[in-house]
């Protein structure tokens, strides 16, 4: 067998999640890699949990979008690889603020865009900082 097995992600069991309410809460790392790869990563998920804590949304209505999200990917030619996971979550959770009133679905999409700005002048390595231009105004 030959490959790089630090990246290999090891099996996963019911063993590695203790429930709360249906969202998992991890006991044990479940891969040789780090959970997150990117603080944004980190966030959407804390911001997911949070979400869900405050029932702002249950546990079903979560793994329901997540699943759309996840689906209506993997039509569009989405590997499936693991790369491309909390994209999905990030998907699913702007959905959701949309569908319960939080953030209208054009305001959400116009932030987004406003931070592709940000990215696509911020140089490699320096912090992202929005300005007021970012958001075409």
């Amino acid at each position: 067998m030959s490959g790089n097995l630090g990246t290999q992600p090891a099996p996963i069991s019911s063993q590695h999640f203790a429930r709360d309410d249906d969202w998992p809460v991890f006991r044990k790392p479940l891969f040789r890699e780090p959970l997150f790869h990117e603080p944004w990563e980190a966030q959407v998920f804390a911001l997911a949990h949070s979400l869900k804590e405050r029932g702002v949304f249950s546990a079903s209505e979560w793994a329901a979008a997540l699943g759309a999200e996840i689906k209506k990917a993997q039509a569009a030619g989405d590997p499936d690889t693991g790369a491309t996971y909390y994209r999905h979550w990030l998907a699913a959770l702007e959905g959701l603020v949309a569908a319960k009133g939080l953030a209208d679905a054009q305001k959400i999409a116009h932030t987004r865009e406003a931070w592709r700005r940000a990215c696509a002048r911020t140089p490699h390595g320096a912090p992202i900082v929005l300005q007021p231009g970012d958001f075409g105004d």
